[in-house]
């Protein structure tokens, strides 16, 4: 077996729903992760599937709005597809779903089974909870729903999002429905899950109630919308200090490393509008665009999308507060540093604010880039700076004396190889291209 390649073992039942997949020419929609039988009667399986690798792995709490949306559509219409070629989707959660760039791509080939006469779709309420609400309570409350699913993975209960929702949310389209009802069935129902069950069954349930749910549901969904104001540096592109020489200057020096290392993988650390990430995706196979400011994120999201983008994945990441590792021992979903070790590691225009404003000491910040194992881009912005001045007058005398460029220099000389710099003209700002010490 390839060690770099993802394998799933199917037991008899799931085989034949597997067959049943690829019949309906499903197993083959380029919506769906690439799939191939590998062999079958291996190790108590009935049949070995191997499956086209994601570039990177990330989760429904650092997807910026858009992409969330993207997931919830794609999740649905696959749903519909689905239930017309006598299929059903079991499960309605958006860690089914993964990203190419800004594409959506569905990789859990076991959620697929054949349709069962009389059952509804299972995965109503795990859709609902992990991606209607959160979309709901960020389009009509302005409330960013990543925390909340990173401190729930079950997501948000229809009880508790109806109480989070003002009068008129309520009387939205979809709203009384979805999450109004929703959480007065479930309050009345909660121990009667499978008498339910049976009731619809014997009351003739058919798939076409089905279809007509998902479409509904795809409808509510489409009309969602968030268009939030920036957060505190979302102008970060027209407040700068640079020139439009040094602009050019810093463009050209981050093409130049990329081209030079050829990364498979590369992190874009406070991204912010994605200028350099999209610089580096000219060499790269998968650029990871992070950044705390979900708006500018989210404008990102919808540019790339607009544009096709394959290789540029935007995600909202707090990098002094990252994600954890999360679920049953911590192993379900691993945090940020366990998914993928990159090759170029941009931190541009970044040191000051992790240093200043999050109060990290320059050797931790080092140790941890080091800890990437990458090799760095990455900008000094000396003190003398006017937003680096700007962020210390907030601080008081003395608090940050160490952050000067004779210090940071020292520690960056300690735990990399430094292979090449560049002083912007403006004369307060420095690049450094630099490797791992091996």
């Amino acid at each position: 077996m390839g060690g770099d390649a993802v394998y799933r073992g199917l037991a008899a039942e799931s085989a034949e729903d597997w067959r049943a997949l690829v019949a309906s020419g499903l197993a083959h929609d380029p919506r769906v992760v690439a799939t191939e039988e590998v062999e079958s009667g291996r190790e108590g399986w009935s049949l070995l599937l191997r499956h086209e690798r994601v570039p990177f792995v990330s989760y429904p709490y650092e997807w910026p709005f858009s992409l969330l949306k993207r997931a919830a559509l794609l999740q649905l219409d696959l749903l519909t597809a689905a239930v017309e070629a006598g299929l059903m989707l079991k499960d309605g959660t958006p860690y089914n779903v993964q990203f190419r760039g800004t594409e959506p791509v569905f990789i859990d080939i076991g959620s697929f089974e054949r349709l069962r006469e009389g059952e509804p779709w299972a995965g109503y309420r795990q859709f609902c909870q992990q991606q209607l609400y959160p979309l709901m309570l960020q389009a009509f409350r302005d409330v960013p729903y990543q925390p909340w699913l990173r401190g729930a993975l079950e997501g948000i209960a229809p009880a508790e999002l109806r109480n989070l929702l003002r009068l008129r949310d309520r009387l939205r389209k979809g709203v009384t429905t979805h999450v109004v009802l929703h959480a007065r069935l479930e309050r009345r129902y909660a121990d009667r899950s499978r008498e339910v069950k049976s009731e619809l069954r014997r009351a003739g349930f058919r798939k076409e109630l089905v279809l007509a749910n998902a479409r509904g549901l795809r409808k509510v969904v489409e009309r969602l919308d968030w268009r939030g104001a920036s957060a505190a540096w979302g102008g970060y592109g027209a407040s700068n200090s640079y020139s439009d020489g040094d602009a050019r200057t810093k463009a050209a020096f981050v093409d130049a490393a990329a081209r030079q290392v050829r990364p498979r993988l590369v992190w874009d650390l406070g991204c912010n509008d994605g200028t350099y990430a999209k610089i580096a995706a000219e060499s790269a196979s998968t650029v990871v665009a992070m950044d705390g400011d979900q708006p500018v994120i989210d404008r990102l999201a919808r540019e790339l999308a607009a544009a096709g983008n394959r290789v540029v994945l935007p995600l909202v990441v707090d990098l002094a507060d990252p994600s954890p590792d999360r679920g049953w021992r911590g192993v379900e979903r691993r945090s940020l540093a366990e998914r993928g070790s990159p090759d170029l590691t941009l931190v541009l225009a970044l040191v000051h604010h992790l240093a200043i404003t999050r109060n990290i000491p320059l050797g931790e910040l080092l140790d941890w880039l080091a800890e990437l194992g990458s090799s760095l881009v990455v900008e000094w912005v000396d003190p003398t700076d006017p937003l680096a001045r700007r962020l210390l007058d907030a601080k008081r005398d003395g608090l940050h004396a160490d952050y000067t460029r004779e210090v940071w220099e020292r520690l960056l000389g300690e735990r990399f190889d430094v292979e090449r710099t560049q002083e912007l003209t403006g004369g307060s700002r420095t690049l450094y291209l630099v490797h791992p010490r091996r």
